[in-house]
Parts: C-alpha cells; sequence; structure tokens
C-alpha cells in the first residue's frame, strides 16, 4: 500500500460498535475480495472488500475475519486468518502480513494461517448459534460474477446447514454511513489529492489537448500522493460528451469553445473522493456558458445547507428539484406552462437534470447507508446537481463532498478546490 499506515484504534472502534450489534452466541465471518483475472496469467490490481477492510485494517488478499464475542476461548474472540508468508513470496510477491504486522494493524492478537481455517471454524461452529454472514446489499449492487464471500457463503451454508444464518448488512449499512473522525481525515486526504490533481489540469488544459491526456495528468498527480488511484473510473468529457453522464472513454480531442466536465476522484487508504468541475478548453466562458455554470452552482450552494440531521433524502431531492426547476426557467429551457403540464413522475427539470443530487460517500463511492432514514452528523454526502443541453453541446455538472454536523451547515471537504468561474478563468490564464 502506498498510503500512511490508520491507526489501529480506528479499526478496533468499528469492530466494537459491530459487536454491540450482534445477537448473543453469535459468530460473524468477512472475506476478503478476489484477485481477479483477465486472461493467461495476467490479474487486476488487488482491491481490498470494503467490509472487511473496516473491521480490520486488513489489506490483502486471502484474508478472514471471525468475530465471536461469546467464544469460550477469549483468544477466539476475534480472529484474523492470513495467507501465510514466506521468503519465496517475499521475493515472487513482496512481503505479505505477518503475525505481528497484522496485530500492529488491526488490534487482533489471534492470527492463524488460512490452512487452519477449517479445524478452528469447526470448533467455533460447535460454540455459536447464529452466524452473521455477508451478501452484498447495496442499492446499486448489480454483481455477476460469483465473488470470494459468495463461495464461501455458499461452502460454509452447506456443510453447516443446521445453524440460524443473519446477516451483517443491516448493521454495517448503518455503521459505516456514520465516520468515525479518523475516517473523515481519510477521505480530507482523498480530497487534498483531488485539488492537487485539478489545479494541474487547469494549467494542462488548452485548446486541442486530448481527455486522455487530462485524464493522465490526474493520475500523475494522484500517485505522486501516495492515493490509491482513482477513486472510480473518471470522467473527462469535452464539449457534447458531458450529456453522457457516465462517458468514460476520455478519447476525444477538446475544441476552443467547448466545456470540460471533469468527474473524478482520488482514492486513498481505500476511502473515496467525488469531484466534478467543468472549465472552458480556451480558458474562457462564454456568456451563455456562465448562465448554464451559476444556475447549477446556486442550486448547488443551497441544495448543501439542507445536509443537516434530520433530513430525509427524498424529501431533500423534492426541494432540490423544486430550485433547479426556477433556474431552467430563467434558462429559457422550460415553460412554466410545461412545469403546469408536468409528470409528477418526471417532472419537468427531469429533462435537463435527469439524476439525483447527493449520495453517501466513504470508503465506497457510492457507500452504505439507508436512505429511508434521516441524515445524521458525521454522514458524507456529494451534492451534484447539472443541467444537460446536448442541442447546444453543453453540459454542466459541479460536485463537492460534505461532512453533516450537529448544527449549522456541513463542511466541504473540498472547499479548497477552485468552483467559481472567477478564480477558475484567473488560474487558467497564468
Amino acid at each position: 500500500m502506498k498510503y500512511l499506515p490508520i491507526d489501529s484504534n480506528l479499526f478496533i472502534k468499528n469492530r466494537k460498535k459491530f459487536i454491540g450489534k450482534m445477537k448473543s452466541n453469535s459468530l460473524a465471518i468477512f472475506n476478503s475480495n478476489d484477485i481477479y483475472p483477465i486472461s493467461a496469467d495476467s490479474t487486476l490490481p488487488f482491491a481490498q472488500h470494503r467490509d472487511i477492510f473496516y473491521l480490520s485494517g486488513v489489506d490483502q488478499e486471502e484474508s478472514v475475519l471471525v468475530i465471536f464475542p461469546d467464544a469460550p476461548k477469549k483468544e477466539h474472540r476475534k480472529i484474523l486468518f492470513l495467507k501465510e508468508t514466506n521468503d519465496h513470496i517475499a521475493v515472487w510477491e513482496g512481503e505479505k502480513l505477518t503475525k505481528e504486522k497484522a496485530f500492529e494493524t488491526s488490534g487482533i492478537k489471534t492470527v492463524y494461517w488460512l490452512q487452519d481455517l477449517e479445524k478452528v471454524l469447526f470448533e467455533l461452529m460447535t460454540q455459536a448459534e447464529n452466524i452473521y454472514i455477508n451478501t452484498n446489499e447495496h442499492y446499486r449492487a448489480n454483481v455477476e460474477t460469483e465473488t470470494r464471500e459468495a463461495r464461501f457463503v455458499k461452502w460454509l451454508q452447506e456443510k453447516y446447514p443446521a445453524h440460524t444464518y443473519l446477516r451483517s448488512q443491516p448493521i454495517l449499512q448503518r455503521l459505516r454511513s456514520i465516520k468515525e473522525p479518523e475516517e473523515i481525515a481519510q477521505i480530507q486526504q482523498a480530497c487534498d489529492i483531488t485539488e492537487k490533481g485539478f489545479r494541474r489540469v487547469l494549467k494542462a488544459t488548452k485548446p486541442d489537448v486530448w481527455e486522455y491526456e487530462l485524464e493522465a495528468d490526474y493520475m500523475h498527480e494522484f500517485l505522486k500522493n501516495r492515493s490509491d488511484g482513482f477513486a472510480y473510473t473518471p470522467i473527462i468529457a469535452s464539449g457534447y460528451n458531458a450529456n453522457v453522464l457516465h462517458y468514460i472513454e476520455n478519447n476525444q480531442q477538446c475544441k476552443t469553445g467547448d466545456v470540460i466536465l471533469m468527474d473524478v476522484g482520488a482514492s486513498y487508504a481505500n476511502y473515496a473522493s467525488d469531484m466534478t468541475r467543468c472549465v472552458p478548453v480556451s480558458g474562457k466562458f462564454t456568456d451563455r456558458q456562465k448562465d448554464v455554470y451559476n444556475a447549477v452552482l446556486r442550486v448547488k450552494k443551497a441544495a448543501a445547507k439542507m445536509l443537516v440531521p434530520g433530513t430525509i433524502w427524498a424529501d431533500y431531492h423534492v426541494e432540490v428539484g423544486k430550485l433547479m426547476t426556477q433556474e431552467l426557467i430563467g434558462l429559457g429551457l422550460i415553460t412554466n406552462e410545461d412545469v403546469k403540464n408536468e409528470n409528477p413522475d418526471w417532472p419537468a427539470y427531469k429533462k435537463y437534470f435527469m439524476h439525483g443530487t447527493s449520495h453517501h460517500m466513504g470508503l465506497d463511492t457510492h457507500d452504505y447507508g439507508i436512505l429511508t432514514e434521516p441524515m445524521q452528523a458525521n454522514m458524507v454526502f456529494t451534492v451534484e446537481p447539472g443541467i444537460y443541453i446536448p442541442d447546444e453541446n453543453l453540459g454542466i455538472r459541479l460536485e463537492d463532498d460534505y461532512v453533516i454536523q450537529e448544527s449549522g451547515e456541513p463542511i466541504n471537504l473540498m472547499k479548497n478546490i477552485p468552483l467559481e468561474i472567477d478564480e477558475i478563468e484567473a488560474l487558467m490564464a497564468e
């Protein structure tokens, strides 16, 4: 890992919170992700399953975490199973966690090698009544590939069919949505790295630059600052491309007069950032581009003020829709008559602003959180309104990441990233 070590107290706190929600005489199991094959002997870079990382800080493959608070043996109340390291592995793959280093990382004293999992687990299963298994229940999940976690759950239920199986997800959805101070610090670091990338790109943006060249500038700055890389596939969309919400080809030349929409975020220590900025290829916005940009900016600023404890996500989006409706009328894109005759299930503003305004953010870019429950302090949300006008080859979206506070307005973790038109134009002119 490139990132600096995280204090194990974070993971100790996270496990304590999870244990507090478990039923008595229950055991919970969490698996690392696979290293996914491409073809021949090629693989994708390893990315850790966020749940085992959240609860242990372990960031390597072939790892298993077991939590059994009521285990008769004290040493079995928290266990890590790790891939055994040796000199051969160190030479060919690099050093893996030793038992001592695993304790420093996680705060867990009992560490076994993975080869002992079935033997130790048999003893634990004779003692536990309920088993918490970990399934992907994110509201946007669409998983076609069988994961290591899914294979393990299938094996476990076939081998031990008489146990009562419970779900970890209802617990983790709530716990992970409220960030500890140490987590907010990691997200802030990711946002700060994103800022460095954006400032570099402002200097590199000019007529006829290619979208992928700007993508490369971001990656250069991210890696230079200990980032894991992009938190998600970056969008560098110039001109008409900005109207494709998930445009990721990034293979077009940026032309004079166009605006580039850049939806980019650095990852740091597995924590995401999520930024969107729009900049003029030639260094200056046209009057029309300014009008659309400032309309989006006004909606963004007003929407951010609504991120307070007690706000209901669905109600919040209704209010943002009202704000956007007035801005679109002001821009001449819709009329009062359009609003009067709109379909309540697809309001008139949706023609130009068809996506949501905010989502949870943290270890995942679209992080865990129960959207039907009120917002709480220390939740992190994006705010990202947009206006998309294909007929004008123009798409404007502006996005920052906010931490909800106990009282008052949320804290903008991206407050230092240039946003106002005057600042962007001035920086591009340097």
